[in-house]
C-alpha cells in the first residue's frame, strides 16, 4: 500500500496531502499488528496524520504537539507512556496506531567502549547496529538491508546472502531502540555502513534521512549523516538532489577496474570510472573508504593509483584496517605498511586518515555477529536487488 494520509471513520483524504508525499514511494502504512504505522512516515507526514485523527475525533489540535515528539525526539515504548495525555486518548491512539519495536537479541560491549547490537525483526530476519564512542561523539553504524546481494569478497555481510530491504521504521528503529535504553544511547553521528547497500534501498533510505535530520525527528545535522555506497549511480544522483548536506562515502577498496572486479562483482555494473565521475558531480565532500587487504590492494603502486582517483574528485581517503574475522581468505595489512601507504597518499596531496580498529573483541566486523547467530543464506547476484527508485 502506498503512503496515504487516511481519514478516520470513513472520510476522504485531506486537501494537499498528495503533494506532500515523498515522490509516490510505496512504503507500507500498516505495521506488523495491522494498525497504522506512524514510524514509517516522515515527521511532517506523521504530524499531518495525527492532526487529522485528532480533528475527526474532536480532540484539541495542541495534542499533536504532545504526541509527535514522542515518536522520535523523546521516544516512548508505547502510547500509554505519554502520561500528559488523557488515558482515554492514549487508548484511542493504541487502537488505531502502532509503534513497532525491534527485538534486541544480543548486546556486546568491547573493552574500547564500542557496543554491537543484534535486532530481530518480525519475520525472523536480523540486522546489526554498532555504537562507537569517540570523545564527545557517539556514532551509530546502521543497517539498511537484511543481508546484502553484492558479495564483496572481504565482507561478512556479503557472504551471508540477501534477504530483503528494510522498511523505514526498521532502519530508523535502530536509532530509536538505542534511545529507549536505560540509560539511553543518543547518536551524534549516523553512518549507513552497516549491513546492506543503502542506495539499493533508496525508497526507504530517502525517508529515513528525513526522520534522522528533521528537528521533529531525531534532529541530527545533515553533515553528521553519511551514506556509504559501492557506487550505485542512480542512488548517488538521488542523494545529490536532496537539498540537505548529507555526506557521501564511496567504497572503493581497489584503485583499478581489474582488481576491483575481483573483490567487488558490482564493479561490472558500475565501473570505477563512472563512480568517480559521479563523485565529481556530487556537490559535497566525498570520502573514499578503502579496506587494507594484505598483499592484495596495499602496494605503493596501488597508493599512487588511488591518489590519482582521489585528486580527480577532491576526495578524502579513509584507510580501514581489515577487521580480524570479518573476511575469510584475507589477512590485514600490517600497521607499518598502512602507514607507508598513507604517507604515499599524503605526499601526492591527498588528505587521508587511518581508521582505528574498534570492537576487535566483540565480532564487530559488519555482519559477523549475525552470521554467528543465524548462519548464511544463498547469495543473490548484484542485479537481484529490485527497483532502485530515483527522485
Amino acid at each position: 500500500m502506498s503512503v496515504e494520509l487516511p481519514m478516520f471513520d470513513g472520510g476522504s483524504e485531506a486537501d494537499g496531502a498528495a503533494a506532500s508525499r515523498p515522490r509516490g514511494v510505496p512504503i507500507p502504512t500498516h505495521g506488523p499488528g495491522g494498525r497504522f504505522n506512524l514510524l514509517n512516515l516522515a515527521p511532517a507526514e506523521a504530524e499531518r496524520v495525527v492532526a487529522e485523527f485528532l480533528r475527526e475525533r474532536g480532540h484539541p489540535a495542541y495534542r499533536a504537539r504532545q504526541i509527535v515528539p514522542r515518536l522520535w525526539e523523546r521516544p516512548v515504548r508505547a502510547f500509554d507512556e505519554i502520561t500528559d495525555l488523557p488515558k482515554a486518548l492514549r487508548a484511542e491512539l493504541d487502537e488505531h496506531f502502532e509503534l513497532p519495536r525491534l527485538e534486541c537479541t544480543a548486546r556486546q560491549r568491547s573493552s574500547d567502549g564500542t557496543q554491537k547490537f543484534l535486532f530481530r525483526l518480525t519475520d525472523g530476519q536480523a540486522v546489526e547496529t554498532v555504537a562507537i564512542p569517540d570523545a564527545d561523539r557517539l556514532t551509530f553504524c546502521i543497517s539498511s538491508q537484511a543481508g546484502c546481494a553484492l558479495k564483496c569478497s572481504f565482507c561478512a555481510t556479503g557472504v551471508m546472502g540477501f534477504a530483503r530491504n528494510l522498511q523505514p521504521f526498521e532502519i530508523a528503529g535502530q536509532v530509536r531502540e538505542l534511545a529507549l535504553l536505560d540509560p539511553p544511547l543518543v547518536a551524534t553521528n549516523i553512518v549507513f555502513m552497516g549491513m546492506g547497500e543503502p542506495l539499493m534501498n533508496w525508497k526507504a533510505v530517502d525517508r529515513v534521512l528525513s526522520i534522522l535530520n528533521d528537528p521533529k525527528g531525531f534532529g541530527i545535522g545533515a553533515r553528521h549523516i553519511t551514506v556509504s555506497t559501492v557506487g550505485v549511480l542512480p542512488g548517488i544522483v538521488a542523494l545529490g538532489e536532496r537539498p540537505e548536506q548529507f555526506r557521501l562515502a564511496l567504497s572503493i577498496h581497489a584503485p583499478n577496474d581489474a582488481l576491483r572486479a575481483t573483490l567487488m562483482p558490482v564493479n561490472t555494473k558500475y565501473p570505477l570510472a563512472e563512480v568517480i565521475a559521479a563523485a565529481k558531480e556530487f556537490d559535497r565532500r566525498v570520502t573514499f573508504e578503502y579496506v587494507m587487504l594484505g598483499g592484495v590492494n596495499d602496494r605503493l603502486e596501488h597508493a599512487r593509483e588511488l591518489a590519482a582517483l582521489a585528486l580527480d574528485c577532491r576526495a578524502f581517503v579513509n584507510l580501514i584496517p581489515l577487521h580480524p574475522g570479518g573476511a575469510v581468505g584475507f589477512v590485514p595489512t600490517p600497521a607499518n605498511e598502512i602507514d607507508r601507504f598513507a604517507r604515499e597518499l599524503r605526499e601526492r596531496g591527498v588528505e587521508v586518515a587511518v581508521r582505528k580498529s574498534r570492537g576487535v573483541d566483540i565480532a564487530a566486523a559488519c555482519g559477523q555477529l549475525r552470521v554467528e547467530r543465524l548462519g548464511r543464506r544463498a547469495p543473490r547476484t548484484a542485479d537481484q536487488h529490485g527497483e532502485i527508485q530515483v527522485a
